[in-house]
């Protein structure tokens, strides 16, 4: 059995491999959700967009129930924290998904144009609000959340939906927004050919522009405010509780990491070159290669902001001391070694499966394809 602190580290960083996966994966399908006023422009394009998602979306949304069970199981009082705190927000992102799984069941079953673009504005919104309150909650994290536990560990809240939406947040949901735009832009370029893809590619240049501005905006930006760093803390190999520890607030603290171990900074550095890439290979008529470009972007732009917040998960504005980090948020070591096996069983297996299920319904759908499956197509 790997001891204590090892393990937190482990179920840190497997939390961010499951987050990244949901970027990848799902963020493809959120960012073809966003794109179907744009790209598509009559019902049979939308159709197009829509079948290249479709037989995939169900199998992408296990990345994000996953992430969900896993922040539940391995950091609790993340979990209690959060999900109590952040309710509004939280049934803002749950209400919005409601439309994706019956806009793509319910779409094309009537030929109703009224209908059909009714549900298309669904799946936008279904596909554009969780992308965008990610990213303000995201940034909201810089901030600190207002909350403060009082000495059974209980959590109050005193913030309120409307303190989340405030500049510096919103700078985030931009960059999330652009980021899943991009992805759902590449994977379009990809699966799709002649008008519908020469649109794709545009939005994905697009795509590429907006997310690198915000992203170095957002950079420049946190290392002007105050973040936060632990100044004494007990034995993270031990079992301790969240208030046993002293914090300070320190303007430009959230790039300790980074100015400590200088070779980090090359996790920002794969957003500008994941950008190069889709540019390059789109030039080139590489769209898988432009993909890939997409997804290092992803996992450059997740990783850069949970390196520069490490240990801290749910940093607390109203109380410090009481932030929720990595070393004093998690369940017992028997938990966390249990599910550790878990995870290193079946993650491969679904990455495995992901893969087979992609491999076997490759291609690009076409007009033609719709036309021919008007009544079986989504």
């Amino acid at each position: 059995m790997l001891d204590y602190a090892t393990l937190k580290l482990i179920w840190w960083l497997l939390v961010g491999v499951l987050l990244i996966g949901f970027a990848i994966m799902d963020g493809h399908d959120m960012g073809v959700g966003m794109l179907l006023p744009v790209v598509g422009q009559d019902d049979t394009e939308r159709r197009v967009m829509i079948n290249t998602i479709a037989p995939h979306w169900d199998g992408n949304q296990v990345w994000f129930i996953t992430a969900g069970g896993a922040v539940f199981a391995a950091w609790p009082f993340v979990y209690a924290t959060a999900f109590s705190g952040l309710y509004w927000a939280l049934l803002l992102v749950l209400f919005a998904l409601f439309f994706r799984p019956v806009g793509f069941e319910y779409r094309s079953k009537l030929p109703d144009p009224t209908w059909r673009k009714a549900w298309d504005w669904g799946l936008f919104a279904g596909s554009a609000i969780p992308a965008l309150v990610f990213g303000v909650a995201f940034g909201n994290l810089f901030l600190g959340v207002p909350f403060r536990l009082d000495d059974t560990m209980r959590s109050f809240y005193s913030g309120s939906f409307w303190a989340l939406l405030n500049p510096f947040a919103l700078l985030f949901g931009v960059v999330s927004l652009s980021l899943l735009m991009l992805q759902g832009a590449t994977f379009l370029s990809h699966r799709t050919d002649g008008d519908v893809q020469a649109r794709a590619r545009k939005a994905a240049v697009i795509g590429v522009v907006v997310l690198l501005a915000a992203f170095s905006l957002a950079g420049w930006w946190v290392a002007r405010i105050d973040g936060y760093v632990i100044q004494s803390i007990a034995d993270v190999g031990a079992p301790i509780n969240p208030l046993m520890k002293e914090v300070a607030r320190v303007p430009g603290a959230w790039f300790a990491n980074y100015a400590n171990h200088p070779a980090l900074w090359l996790i920002p550095a794969l957003a500008y070159l994941g950008g190069l890439v889709v540019l390059l290979a789109l030039r080139a008529g590489r769209t898988l290669l432009a993909f890939v470009g997409s997804s290092l972007a992803c996992v450059s732009v997740i990783l850069t902001g949970g390196v520069a917040l490490f240990p801290f998960i749910l940093p607390s504005s109203e109380m410090p001391k009481a932030s929720l980090t990595a070393w004093d948020a998690t369940s017992s070591h028997f938990t966390l070694n249990v599910m550790l096996w878990v995870a290193l069983i079946f993650t491969p297996l679904v990455v495995a499966y992901t893969g087979w299920a992609y491999r076997v319904m490759s291609g690009k759908v076409t007009r033609d394809f719709i036309v021919k499956n008007d009544k079986t197509a989504y």
